[in-house]
Protein backbone atom coordinates (compact mmCIF):
# COMPACT_ATOMS: atom_id res chain seq x y z
CA UNK A 1 0.00 0.00 0.00
CA UNK A 2 1.45 3.23 -0.79
CA UNK A 3 -0.42 5.42 1.27
CA UNK A 4 1.34 5.75 4.81
CA UNK A 5 -2.02 4.55 6.78
CA UNK A 6 -0.01 4.00 9.63
CA UNK A 7 1.97 7.62 10.04
CA UNK A 8 -1.71 9.08 9.47
CA UNK A 9 -2.87 6.89 12.11
CA UNK A 10 0.17 8.08 14.60
CA UNK A 11 0.24 11.71 13.76
CA UNK A 12 -3.84 12.87 12.96
CA UNK A 13 -4.40 12.36 17.16
CA UNK A 14 -1.12 14.54 17.87
CA UNK A 15 -2.22 16.95 15.47
CA UNK A 16 -5.44 16.98 17.23
CA UNK A 17 -3.56 17.24 20.44
CA UNK A 18 -1.89 20.69 18.94
CA UNK A 19 -4.90 21.98 17.49
CA UNK A 20 -7.30 21.29 20.50
CA UNK A 21 -4.19 23.22 22.94
CA UNK A 22 -5.26 26.02 20.78
CA UNK A 23 -8.73 26.39 21.16
CA UNK A 24 -10.35 28.97 23.45
CA UNK A 25 -10.78 26.91 26.71
CA UNK A 26 -13.98 28.18 27.34
CA UNK A 27 -15.33 26.45 24.35
CA UNK A 28 -16.20 22.85 25.66
CA UNK A 29 -18.40 21.61 23.40
CA UNK A 30 -15.94 22.82 20.39
CA UNK A 31 -13.35 21.03 21.91
CA UNK A 32 -15.12 17.39 22.90
CA UNK A 33 -16.45 17.48 19.21
CA UNK A 34 -13.22 18.81 17.60
CA UNK A 35 -11.02 15.49 19.96
CA UNK A 36 -14.13 13.38 18.80
CA UNK A 37 -13.32 14.33 14.76
CA UNK A 38 -9.23 13.75 15.63
CA UNK A 39 -10.21 10.37 17.25
CA UNK A 40 -12.70 9.71 15.08
CA UNK A 41 -9.90 9.10 11.55
CA UNK A 42 -8.25 7.20 13.25
CA UNK A 43 -10.58 4.66 14.56
CA UNK A 44 -11.37 4.48 10.64
CA UNK A 45 -8.33 3.80 9.12
CA UNK A 46 -7.68 1.27 11.62
CA UNK A 47 -10.67 -0.36 10.17
CA UNK A 48 -9.55 -0.01 6.87
CA UNK A 49 -6.41 -1.52 7.58
CA UNK A 50 -8.06 -4.51 9.37
CA UNK A 51 -10.33 -4.98 6.00
CA UNK A 52 -7.41 -4.87 3.57
CA UNK A 53 -5.49 -7.29 6.00
CA UNK A 54 -7.82 -9.77 6.38
CA UNK A 55 -8.60 -10.00 2.66
CA UNK A 56 -5.32 -9.23 0.91
CA UNK A 57 -2.62 -10.11 3.79
CA UNK A 58 -4.40 -12.98 6.43
CA UNK A 59 -2.13 -15.96 4.44
CA UNK A 60 1.56 -14.10 5.21
CA UNK A 61 3.68 -13.89 7.60
CA UNK A 62 5.65 -10.71 6.34
CA UNK A 63 5.19 -7.55 7.54
CA UNK A 64 2.86 -5.69 5.48
CA UNK A 65 2.19 -1.58 5.86
CA UNK A 66 5.86 -1.01 6.49
CA UNK A 67 7.06 2.46 6.49
CA UNK A 68 10.80 2.84 5.81
CA UNK A 69 13.12 2.45 7.17
CA UNK A 70 13.91 6.16 6.91
CA UNK A 71 17.29 7.81 8.66
CA UNK A 72 16.19 9.51 11.58
CA UNK A 73 19.27 10.05 13.81
CA UNK A 74 22.18 8.56 11.68
CA UNK A 75 24.79 8.55 14.70
CA UNK A 76 23.09 5.72 16.58
CA UNK A 77 21.18 4.49 13.53
CA UNK A 78 17.76 4.95 14.30
CA UNK A 79 15.29 4.80 11.93
CA UNK A 80 11.51 5.75 11.21
CA UNK A 81 10.28 2.67 11.02
CA UNK A 82 6.63 0.75 11.07
CA UNK A 83 4.72 -2.22 9.99
CA UNK A 84 2.02 -4.20 10.74
CA UNK A 85 1.19 -8.00 10.97
CA UNK A 86 -1.22 -10.44 12.33
CA UNK A 87 -0.22 -9.38 16.22
CA UNK A 88 -0.30 -5.78 15.81
CA UNK A 89 -3.39 -5.18 13.49
CA UNK A 90 -5.96 -6.48 16.12
CA UNK A 91 -4.45 -4.35 18.70
CA UNK A 92 -4.37 -1.33 16.22
CA UNK A 93 -8.05 -1.77 15.45
CA UNK A 94 -8.95 -2.03 19.66
CA UNK A 95 -6.96 0.68 19.89
CA UNK A 96 -8.88 3.19 17.47
CA UNK A 97 -12.41 1.46 18.61
CA UNK A 98 -11.40 2.14 22.41
CA UNK A 99 -10.22 5.68 21.98
CA UNK A 100 -12.47 7.36 20.42
CA UNK A 101 -15.46 5.45 22.66
CA UNK A 102 -13.90 6.86 25.68
CA UNK A 103 -13.48 10.24 24.02
CA UNK A 104 -17.16 9.61 23.58
CA UNK A 105 -17.39 8.78 27.14
CA UNK A 106 -15.51 11.89 28.67
CA UNK A 107 -18.18 14.01 27.05
CA UNK A 108 -19.52 14.81 31.33
CA UNK A 109 -15.90 15.69 31.78
CA UNK A 110 -16.45 19.54 32.75
CA UNK A 111 -12.94 20.68 34.83
CA UNK A 112 -10.19 21.76 32.68
CA UNK A 113 -11.50 20.35 29.01
CA UNK A 114 -9.11 21.61 27.15
CA UNK A 115 -6.37 19.77 28.93
CA UNK A 116 -8.05 16.70 29.37
CA UNK A 117 -8.86 15.91 25.89
CA UNK A 118 -5.24 17.11 24.90
CA UNK A 119 -3.50 14.57 26.61
CA UNK A 120 -5.81 12.11 25.34
CA UNK A 121 -5.45 12.72 21.76
CA UNK A 122 -1.25 13.04 22.69
CA UNK A 123 -1.63 9.00 24.41
CA UNK A 124 -3.70 7.87 21.96
CA UNK A 125 -0.72 9.09 19.64
CA UNK A 126 1.68 7.11 21.75
CA UNK A 127 -0.31 4.22 21.95
CA UNK A 128 -0.37 3.04 17.50
CA UNK A 129 2.83 4.31 17.90
CA UNK A 130 3.79 1.37 20.40
CA UNK A 131 1.94 -1.41 17.91
CA UNK A 132 3.33 0.17 14.97
CA UNK A 133 7.28 1.00 15.79
CA UNK A 134 9.56 -2.23 14.40
CA UNK A 135 12.63 0.57 15.31
CA UNK A 136 13.89 -0.08 19.03
CA UNK A 137 14.64 3.68 19.43
CA UNK A 138 11.10 4.13 17.89
CA UNK A 139 9.12 2.10 19.91
CA UNK A 140 11.02 3.43 23.48
CA UNK A 141 9.85 6.87 22.95
CA UNK A 142 5.86 5.65 21.76
CA UNK A 143 6.52 3.69 25.20
CA UNK A 144 7.78 6.85 27.34
CA UNK A 145 5.51 9.07 25.64
CA UNK A 146 2.36 7.46 26.91
CA UNK A 147 3.73 8.10 30.88
CA UNK A 148 3.04 11.77 30.78
CA UNK A 149 -0.74 12.35 29.44
CA UNK A 150 -1.84 9.29 31.69
CA UNK A 151 0.22 10.24 34.46
CA UNK A 152 -1.56 13.67 34.40
CA UNK A 153 -5.21 12.22 33.36
CA UNK A 154 -5.21 10.24 36.80
CA UNK A 155 -3.39 12.89 38.70
CA UNK A 156 -5.23 15.69 37.51
CA UNK A 157 -9.03 14.26 36.79
CA UNK A 158 -9.11 10.90 39.44
CA UNK A 159 -10.55 10.26 42.67
CA UNK A 160 -9.44 11.07 46.23
CA UNK A 161 -6.35 9.35 46.15
CA UNK A 162 -5.49 10.73 42.40
CA UNK A 163 -1.69 11.98 43.29
CA UNK A 164 -0.97 8.76 45.08
CA UNK A 165 -2.15 6.70 41.49
CA UNK A 166 -0.36 8.82 39.53
CA UNK A 167 2.73 8.69 40.95
CA UNK A 168 2.81 4.85 41.94
CA UNK A 169 1.41 4.22 38.39
CA UNK A 170 4.26 6.51 37.01
CA UNK A 171 7.17 5.00 39.08
CA UNK A 172 6.54 1.22 38.42
CA UNK A 173 6.49 2.22 34.85
CA UNK A 174 9.52 4.12 34.43
CA UNK A 175 11.45 1.41 36.82
CA UNK A 176 10.54 -1.02 34.17
CA UNK A 177 11.53 1.11 31.64
CA UNK A 178 14.89 1.27 32.70
CA UNK A 179 15.41 -2.30 32.49
CA UNK A 180 13.89 -1.99 28.91
CA UNK A 181 16.42 0.62 27.99
CA UNK A 182 19.46 -1.62 29.30
CA UNK A 183 18.25 -4.73 27.46
CA UNK A 184 17.95 -2.47 24.29
CA UNK A 185 21.56 -1.25 24.77
CA UNK A 186 22.82 -4.76 25.41
CA UNK A 187 21.13 -5.51 21.87
CA UNK A 188 22.78 -2.98 20.16
CA UNK A 189 26.77 -2.66 21.35
CA UNK A 190 26.10 -7.17 21.01
CA UNK A 191 24.64 -6.64 16.88
CA UNK A 192 27.16 -6.53 14.26
CA UNK A 193 26.63 -4.19 12.79
CA UNK A 194 24.83 -2.26 15.02
CA UNK A 195 21.25 -1.90 14.29
CA UNK A 196 18.42 -0.79 16.13
CA UNK A 197 16.17 -2.98 13.87
CA UNK A 198 13.98 -5.05 15.92
CA UNK A 199 13.34 -7.49 12.65
CA UNK A 200 16.86 -7.74 12.23
CA UNK A 201 17.60 -8.49 15.82
CA UNK A 202 15.17 -11.01 16.23
CA UNK A 203 16.94 -13.15 13.35
CA UNK A 204 20.62 -12.60 14.27
CA UNK A 205 20.26 -12.26 18.33
CA UNK A 206 20.46 -16.26 18.64
CA UNK A 207 23.33 -16.80 16.46
CA UNK A 208 25.44 -13.52 18.14
CA UNK A 209 23.89 -14.02 21.63
CA UNK A 210 25.34 -16.45 24.12
CA UNK A 211 23.32 -18.37 26.40
CA UNK A 212 23.58 -16.55 29.92
CA UNK A 213 23.26 -12.85 27.75
CA UNK A 214 19.89 -13.99 26.37
CA UNK A 215 18.95 -14.70 29.68
CA UNK A 216 19.91 -11.48 31.18
CA UNK A 217 18.42 -9.44 28.40
CA UNK A 218 15.16 -11.33 28.34
CA UNK A 219 14.63 -11.11 31.98
CA UNK A 220 15.00 -7.21 31.66
CA UNK A 221 12.56 -7.05 28.85
CA UNK A 222 10.33 -9.12 31.00
CA UNK A 223 10.27 -6.68 33.84
CA UNK A 224 9.91 -4.02 32.32
CA UNK A 225 6.41 -6.19 30.23
CA UNK A 226 5.18 -7.68 33.35
CA UNK A 227 4.69 -4.21 34.82
CA UNK A 228 2.68 -3.19 32.19
CA UNK A 229 0.68 -6.91 32.08
CA UNK A 230 0.81 -6.25 35.18
CA UNK A 231 2.07 -9.70 36.11
CA UNK A 232 2.05 -10.96 39.96
CA UNK A 233 3.66 -9.14 42.45
CA UNK A 234 4.16 -6.28 40.07
CA UNK A 235 0.54 -6.05 39.84
CA UNK A 236 0.23 -3.38 42.47
CA UNK A 237 0.18 -0.01 40.63
CA UNK A 238 -3.15 -1.53 38.90
CA UNK A 239 -6.05 -0.90 41.27
CA UNK A 240 -4.72 2.12 42.88
CA UNK A 241 -4.68 3.40 38.82
CA UNK A 242 -7.83 2.12 38.47
CA UNK A 243 -9.86 3.27 41.37
CA UNK A 244 -8.80 7.20 40.95
CA UNK A 245 -8.86 7.48 37.34
CA UNK A 246 -11.82 8.98 35.26
CA UNK A 247 -13.87 6.24 33.71
CA UNK A 248 -12.52 6.38 29.89
CA UNK A 249 -8.93 6.26 31.33
CA UNK A 250 -9.54 2.90 32.98
CA UNK A 251 -10.94 1.86 29.63
CA UNK A 252 -7.91 2.85 27.75
CA UNK A 253 -5.72 1.38 30.74
CA UNK A 254 -7.76 -2.00 30.84
CA UNK A 255 -8.12 -1.95 27.49
CA UNK A 256 -4.81 -1.05 25.77
CA UNK A 257 -2.12 -0.16 27.89
CA UNK A 258 -2.04 -3.96 29.63
CA UNK A 259 -1.92 -5.48 26.05
CA UNK A 260 1.26 -3.74 25.65
CA UNK A 261 3.05 -5.80 28.02
CA UNK A 262 1.35 -8.96 26.14
CA UNK A 263 2.23 -7.34 22.64
CA UNK A 264 6.32 -6.71 23.77
CA UNK A 265 6.28 -10.28 25.10
CA UNK A 266 5.24 -11.18 21.55
CA UNK A 267 7.12 -8.89 19.28
CA UNK A 268 9.94 -8.84 21.12
CA UNK A 269 11.03 -10.92 23.64
CA UNK A 270 9.84 -14.61 22.85
CA UNK A 271 11.54 -14.72 19.44
CA UNK A 272 14.22 -12.95 19.94
CA UNK A 273 15.81 -15.05 22.85
CA UNK A 274 14.24 -18.59 22.27
CA UNK A 275 16.64 -19.75 24.60
CA UNK A 276 16.12 -18.06 27.21
CA UNK A 277 11.88 -18.72 26.16
CA UNK A 278 12.54 -22.18 26.52
CA UNK A 279 14.66 -21.50 30.36
CA UNK A 280 11.64 -19.52 31.39
CA UNK A 281 8.34 -21.26 30.35
CA UNK A 282 7.27 -23.09 33.24
CA UNK A 283 8.14 -20.26 35.92
CA UNK A 284 6.06 -17.66 33.49
CA UNK A 285 2.90 -20.13 32.93
CA UNK A 286 3.60 -20.55 37.11
CA UNK A 287 3.03 -16.81 37.38
CA UNK A 288 0.16 -16.74 34.94
CA UNK A 289 -1.19 -19.02 37.22
CA UNK A 290 -0.99 -17.77 40.73
CA UNK A 291 -2.57 -14.28 39.01
CA UNK A 292 -5.51 -16.27 37.62
CA UNK A 293 -6.41 -17.14 41.25
CA UNK A 294 -4.71 -14.43 43.28
CA UNK A 295 -6.76 -12.02 41.40
CA UNK A 296 -10.36 -14.32 41.34
CA UNK A 297 -9.70 -14.34 45.25
CA UNK A 298 -9.22 -10.84 45.40
CA UNK A 299 -12.34 -9.93 43.04
CA UNK A 300 -14.14 -11.88 45.27
CA UNK A 301 -13.40 -10.04 48.75
CA UNK A 302 -13.75 -6.28 46.79
CA UNK A 303 -16.38 -3.97 48.04
CA UNK A 304 -16.25 -1.69 45.49
CA UNK A 305 -17.26 -2.27 41.70
CA UNK A 306 -14.59 -0.70 40.03
CA UNK A 307 -12.03 -2.38 42.70
CA UNK A 308 -13.82 -5.66 41.60
CA UNK A 309 -13.54 -5.29 37.74
CA UNK A 310 -9.50 -3.75 38.76
CA UNK A 311 -8.74 -7.21 40.06
CA UNK A 312 -10.46 -8.83 37.45
CA UNK A 313 -7.83 -7.94 34.94
CA UNK A 314 -4.99 -9.33 36.83
CA UNK A 315 -7.02 -12.74 36.88
CA UNK A 316 -8.21 -12.37 32.92
CA UNK A 317 -4.46 -11.44 32.04
CA UNK A 318 -3.00 -14.10 33.85
CA UNK A 319 -4.17 -16.36 30.95
CA UNK A 320 -2.14 -14.46 28.51
CA UNK A 321 0.85 -15.45 31.17
CA UNK A 322 -0.21 -19.64 30.68
CA UNK A 323 -0.56 -19.23 27.30
CA UNK A 324 2.50 -17.48 26.58
CA UNK A 325 4.73 -20.25 29.07
CA UNK A 326 3.29 -22.74 26.33
CA UNK A 327 5.02 -21.05 23.43
CA UNK A 328 5.28 -23.87 21.79
CA UNK A 329 1.48 -24.14 21.11
CA UNK A 330 0.24 -22.26 17.96
CA UNK A 331 -2.81 -22.85 20.14
CA UNK A 332 -2.06 -20.93 22.97
CA UNK A 333 -0.17 -18.29 21.71
CA UNK A 334 -3.53 -17.99 19.43
CA UNK A 335 -5.51 -17.89 22.56
CA UNK A 336 -3.55 -15.21 24.38
CA UNK A 337 -3.72 -12.85 21.20
CA UNK A 338 -7.83 -13.59 21.67
CA UNK A 339 -7.76 -13.10 24.92
CA UNK A 340 -5.85 -9.86 24.89
CA UNK A 341 -8.24 -8.43 22.62
CA UNK A 342 -11.49 -10.36 23.97
CA UNK A 343 -10.02 -8.41 27.34
CA UNK A 344 -10.26 -4.98 25.82
CA UNK A 345 -13.68 -5.22 24.76
CA UNK A 346 -15.43 -6.89 27.91
CA UNK A 347 -13.32 -4.78 30.64
CA UNK A 348 -13.43 -1.70 29.00
CA UNK A 349 -17.27 -2.02 28.59
CA UNK A 350 -17.43 -3.09 32.14
CA UNK A 351 -15.77 0.23 33.09
CA UNK A 352 -18.02 2.35 31.04
CA UNK A 353 -20.99 0.99 32.58
CA UNK A 354 -19.09 1.43 36.40
CA UNK A 355 -18.67 4.80 35.66
CA UNK A 356 -22.51 5.58 34.37
CA UNK A 357 -23.47 3.83 37.34
CA UNK A 358 -21.25 5.96 39.12
CA UNK A 359 -22.18 9.26 37.55
CA UNK A 360 -25.62 8.93 38.84
CA UNK A 361 -25.15 7.11 42.58
CA UNK A 362 -21.85 8.50 43.28
CA UNK A 363 -21.26 5.36 44.85
CA UNK A 364 -19.44 2.28 43.72
CA UNK A 365 -19.84 0.34 46.97
CA UNK A 366 -21.44 -3.21 45.73
CA UNK A 367 -23.57 -2.84 49.02
CA UNK A 368 -25.49 -0.01 48.80
CA UNK A 369 -27.21 -1.29 45.69
CA UNK A 370 -29.60 -3.69 45.17
CA UNK A 371 -32.73 -4.59 42.74
CA UNK A 372 -31.06 -2.41 40.31
CA UNK A 373 -32.87 -4.27 37.59
CA UNK A 374 -36.59 -3.20 38.04
CA UNK A 375 -35.19 0.25 38.00
CA UNK A 376 -33.00 0.14 34.91
CA UNK A 377 -33.86 -2.57 32.95
CA UNK A 378 -31.38 -1.93 30.11
CA UNK A 379 -28.10 -0.73 32.02
CA UNK A 380 -28.96 -3.97 33.87
CA UNK A 381 -29.34 -5.94 30.45
CA UNK A 382 -25.69 -4.85 29.50
CA UNK A 383 -24.24 -4.74 32.81
CA UNK A 384 -25.24 -8.88 32.85
CA UNK A 385 -24.13 -9.30 29.21
CA UNK A 386 -20.56 -8.11 29.81
CA UNK A 387 -20.61 -9.98 33.33
CA UNK A 388 -21.16 -12.89 31.53
CA UNK A 389 -18.92 -12.35 29.07
CA UNK A 390 -16.34 -12.05 31.32
CA UNK A 391 -17.48 -15.33 33.47
CA UNK A 392 -16.48 -17.16 29.80
CA UNK A 393 -20.09 -18.09 29.03
CA UNK A 394 -20.34 -20.14 25.60
CA UNK A 395 -21.38 -17.78 22.80
CA UNK A 396 -18.87 -14.98 24.15
CA UNK A 397 -15.63 -14.24 23.34
CA UNK A 398 -14.20 -15.10 26.78
CA UNK A 399 -15.34 -18.07 26.52
CA UNK A 400 -13.04 -18.71 23.38
CA UNK A 401 -10.15 -16.92 24.20
CA UNK A 402 -10.13 -19.02 27.43
CA UNK A 403 -11.21 -22.66 25.62
CA UNK A 404 -8.01 -21.81 23.18
CA UNK A 405 -5.50 -21.03 26.40
CA UNK A 406 -6.60 -24.18 28.20
CA UNK A 407 -6.22 -26.78 24.78
CA UNK A 408 -2.70 -25.11 23.64
CA UNK A 409 -1.21 -24.91 27.03
CA UNK A 410 -2.87 -28.42 28.26
CA UNK A 411 -1.41 -30.51 25.42
CA UNK A 412 2.21 -28.33 25.03
CA UNK A 413 5.21 -30.50 25.53
CA UNK A 414 6.34 -29.73 28.93
CA UNK A 415 4.60 -32.24 31.39
CA UNK A 416 4.58 -29.61 34.10
CA UNK A 417 2.48 -27.31 32.12
CA UNK A 418 -0.50 -30.02 31.97
CA UNK A 419 -0.82 -29.76 35.86
CA UNK A 420 -0.48 -26.01 35.90
CA UNK A 421 -3.00 -25.58 33.09
CA UNK A 422 -5.38 -28.45 35.20
CA UNK A 423 -4.95 -25.93 38.15
CA UNK A 424 -5.96 -22.83 36.34
CA UNK A 425 -9.76 -24.17 35.58
CA UNK A 426 -10.61 -23.14 38.77
CA UNK A 427 -10.84 -19.39 37.82
CA UNK A 428 -13.44 -20.33 35.52
CA UNK A 429 -15.41 -21.20 38.65
CA UNK A 430 -14.03 -18.44 40.70
CA UNK A 431 -14.90 -15.89 37.90
CA UNK A 432 -18.08 -17.00 37.92
CA UNK A 433 -18.38 -17.15 41.54
CA UNK A 434 -17.66 -13.63 41.80
CA UNK A 435 -18.92 -12.03 38.89
CA UNK A 436 -22.63 -13.47 39.74
CA UNK A 437 -22.42 -12.40 43.48
CA UNK A 438 -21.93 -9.27 41.96
CA UNK A 439 -24.96 -9.14 39.56
CA UNK A 440 -27.07 -10.63 42.82
CA UNK A 441 -26.40 -8.08 44.96
CA UNK A 442 -26.19 -4.94 42.96
CA UNK A 443 -29.60 -5.91 39.80
CA UNK A 444 -31.52 -8.61 42.09
CA UNK A 445 -33.64 -8.84 45.07
CA UNK A 446 -35.17 -6.02 46.88
CA UNK A 447 -35.17 -2.28 45.45
CA UNK A 448 -34.47 0.65 47.80
CA UNK A 449 -36.99 3.07 46.25
CA UNK A 450 -36.18 5.56 49.11
CA UNK A 451 -32.59 5.77 48.13
CA UNK A 452 -32.20 5.21 44.59
CA UNK A 453 -36.01 6.92 43.23
CA UNK A 454 -34.07 9.18 41.06
CA UNK A 455 -31.87 7.11 39.25
CA UNK A 456 -32.06 7.52 36.02
CA UNK A 457 -31.94 5.07 33.04
CA UNK A 458 -28.43 4.69 30.41
CA UNK A 459 -28.38 7.58 27.90
CA UNK A 460 -28.21 7.38 24.28
CA UNK A 461 -24.75 8.81 24.21
CA UNK A 462 -23.97 5.58 27.03
CA UNK A 463 -25.23 2.70 25.14
CA UNK A 464 -23.39 4.34 22.07
CA UNK A 465 -20.19 3.35 23.56
CA UNK A 466 -20.98 -0.25 24.43
CA UNK A 467 -23.41 -1.10 21.97
CA UNK A 468 -19.93 -1.71 19.67
CA UNK A 469 -18.33 -3.51 22.06
CA UNK A 470 -21.06 -5.60 23.13
CA UNK A 471 -21.75 -6.39 19.13
CA UNK A 472 -18.02 -7.66 18.47
CA UNK A 473 -18.08 -9.90 22.05
CA UNK A 474 -21.28 -11.62 20.68
CA UNK A 475 -19.94 -11.96 17.14
CA UNK A 476 -16.52 -13.15 17.65
CA UNK A 477 -17.79 -15.12 20.34
CA UNK A 478 -19.81 -16.89 17.93
CA UNK A 479 -18.02 -17.00 15.01
CA UNK A 480 -13.86 -16.34 15.55
CA UNK A 481 -12.66 -17.68 12.63
CA UNK A 482 -11.87 -14.00 11.15
CA UNK A 483 -10.24 -12.59 14.04
CA UNK A 484 -8.28 -16.50 14.38
CA UNK A 485 -7.43 -15.76 10.21
CA UNK A 486 -5.81 -12.37 10.63
CA UNK A 487 -3.60 -13.82 13.33
CA UNK A 488 -2.78 -17.33 12.37
CA UNK A 489 0.05 -16.78 9.57
CA UNK A 490 2.20 -14.62 11.89
CA UNK A 491 1.53 -16.38 15.10
CA UNK A 492 2.51 -19.69 13.15
CA UNK A 493 5.87 -17.60 11.90
CA UNK A 494 6.02 -16.43 15.89
CA UNK A 495 6.24 -20.02 17.39
CA UNK A 496 8.54 -21.22 14.22
CA UNK A 497 10.95 -18.55 15.42
CA UNK A 498 11.00 -19.48 19.21
CA UNK A 499 11.53 -23.37 18.61
CA UNK A 500 14.82 -22.18 16.82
Amino acid sequence: MDFPILTYMIFIPLFGFIAVMFLPKEKHTLIRWASAFFSFIPMILSFYLTYIYYFNYSGSADMVFVEGPFSWIAPIKAHYYLGADGISVPMLFLTGLLSFLSILASFNITNRVKEYFSFFLLLESGMIGVFCALDFFLFYVFWEVMLVPMYFLIGVWGGPRKEYAAIKFFLYTLFGSIFMLVAILILYFTSDPHTLNMLELIQTTPGVMGHSLQLLCFAFLFVAFAIKVPVWPFHTWLPDAHVEAPTAVSVILAGVLLKMGTYGMLRISWPMFPEATRFFAVPIAILGLIAIIYGALVSMAQKDLKKLVAYSSVSHMGYCMLALGAYSSVTAISGCMFQMFSHGLITGALFLLVGVLYDRAHTREIAAFGGLGSKLPVFTGLMVLFSMAALGLPGMSGFVSEFMVFIGAFTAPAPDLMIITALAVLGVVLTAAYMLRMVQRVFLGEFNSEKWSGLTEINVREVLTVAPLALLTILIGVYPSPLTNIMKATLENLVNLMAR
